[in-house]
């Protein structure tokens, strides 16, 4: 038996670093996905299989040093484990992971892959609903990061766009057939460095901060007017004032400036998608203006044309 699942990547078009300081993101799922698909062994072994590397975890051993070494692996192992303890399974399980997404871009890869395995390996005992899968999800990413705050699984799990706040997530009723580029800046970044770069801005600039969070609400409340509307100009134009706050707090790069100020010559606007420091650019765009914006970053960078995906989480056989 074979259970096959999978879920969609995610940009961040407005809020990243200030939604951790209590204001709104709005995040977006795109039509690239993480599929994962699950078999039971007749071994007691958890088998995962990926682009990023093969792991194997013997259920009758305590060291399985590659699964303590490989942070990547933890998650998929947590959830093969936990569901073969609930289901009292006395045999293993091999998880085989295919992506559409580069891992450690800012896609939201890490997220997809914990929702699409999650299930994946339900869907061998029982069929689970989404919010449950959601929860095991994010529960799977705080083997790794303790502190992750389920926005990305949450997009993932859910699909189309969503407002999310730490008070939770909202989905956005839009059908809006926009399409983004996604340009890769190919610097690769740590996250967490840049988010600690992030705190420490605050921390020597608290009144300023301060404003740029009330700053960042209006904007947001702005975009959600705009994208209900369908009013790209002016949802573009909201992308450059966020992408120049983002420049305020230092997470943009020379390269990640480059792109942006390629893809405003004909897009309705663009931004760093993600913690910054690297990584991608997202430009709006439609049917008006795509070939070009897609031609003149094709110059200078790898990049791709991404729709909004609105399904989510999805089975397959």
């Amino acid at each position: 038996m074979r259970s096959v699942a999978s879920a969609p990547g995610k940009v961040i078009l407005f809020g990243e670093h200030f939604v951790v300081y209590g204001t709104k993101a709005i995040l977006c799922a795109i039509d690239k996905r993480i599929t994962a698909t699950s078999q039971f062994l007749d071994e007691r072994k958890i088998r995962i299989k990926s682009k990023l590397g093969d792991a194997e975890f013997d259920l009758d051993t305590s060291t399985n040093p590659e699964f303590i070494s490989n942070k990547f692996m933890k998650p998929f192992l947590h959830i093969a484990k936990e569901a073969l303890q609930e289901f009292n399974e006395n045999r293993g399980i091999e998880i085989t992971l295919e992506s559409d997404i580069l891992a450690g871009i800012g896609l939201g890869s890490s997220s997809a892959a914990c929702v699409a395995t999650a299930a994946s390996v339900a869907g061998l005992f029982s069929k689970r609903s989404k919010e449950e899968i959601l929860s095991r999800s994010i529960e799977s990413e705080r083997t790794v990061f303790e502190d992750v705050s389920g926005a990305d699984s949450s997009i993932s799990t859910f699909g189309g766009l969503m407002s999310y706040s730490k008070d939770g997530y909202e989905k956005i009723n839009s059908k809006n057939d926009i399409s983004l580029i996604i340009a890769n800046s190919n610097q690769i970044h740590n996250t967490k460095e840049v988010v600690l770069k992030v705190r420490e801005f605050k921390k020597k600039n608290e009144r300023l901060f301060a404003e740029m969070c009330e700053q960042e609400n209006k904007l947001v409340k702005d975009a959600l007017s705009a994208i209900k509307e369908n009013d790209l100009n002016k949802l573009g134009s909201l992308m450059l004032k966020n992408q120049e706050m983002l420049e305020k707090i230092n997470v943009s790069t020379d390269k990640l400036d480059l792109l942006i100020k390629e893809a405003v010559k004909t897009s309705y606007g663009a931004k760093i998608t993600g913690a910054g420091g690297g990584g991608c650019i997202i430009s709006l765009v439609d049917k008006s203006n795509l070939s070009n914006t897609l031609e003149n970053l094709k110059k200078i960078s790898d990049c791709f044309v991404a729709k909004i995906d609105f399904d989510g989480l999805r089975y397959s056989r």
